[in-house]
């Protein structure tokens, strides 16, 4: 792989505090852990702006520190340039899906995909907004974003 070139990664969830900033700290965690960091450029938003410049949900953070994943991230929405700027745009529902397709560009460059096709246990699996509910959502969605990054590593060749 060309590393003046990195693959750029953007994660993407409905409000970018609880799923897609998760996504991107498992991400960067195991690109980093495997000194892969000159290969990628990793980023994550929302489709919707409820939470710009917030950092993520608590929750979230708690049980990535608990597994030894630093978090650090404010939210941000989707923007037009995302789709030029970024190789993949990997959301976590169909709904997130519905809505990224709707506002692409034409013409942009990015693959849009669920994060979820990457999970080897669970093909094309979507993974669950745990706001609403208690913190095993998030242990869930952790596990779920763990299994989708290696996927994804593994299918990028790494």
């Amino acid at each position: 792989m060309d590393i003046s070139s990195p693959t750029k990664v953007l994660f993407v969830c409905l409000g970018n505090i609880c799923r897609s900033p998760m996504a991107e700290a498992v991400f960067t965690h195991m690109v980093n852990e495997r000194q892969l960091a000159d290969f990628f450029h990793i980023d994550s938003a929302g489709t919707a702006g409820y939470h710009v410049g917030n950092r993520p949900d608590s929750r979230s953070v708690a049980t990535c520190k608990a597994h030894g994943v630093p978090v650090n991230h404010f939210a941000r929405q989707v923007c037009p340039g995302d789709y030029e700027e970024f190789d993949f745009i990997l959301c976590m529902d169909k709904s997130n899906l519905e809505d990224l397709m709707d506002m692409r560009p034409k013409g942009s460059k990015a693959v849009v995909s669920l994060f979820g096709a990457y999970d080897e246990l669970k093909p094309n699996s979507i993974i669950e907004d745990p706001y609403y509910g208690g913190n095993k959502g998030f242990e869930v969605n952790f596990e779920q974003v763990t299994r989708c990054s290696e996927g994804l590593l593994k299918s990028l060749g790494f």
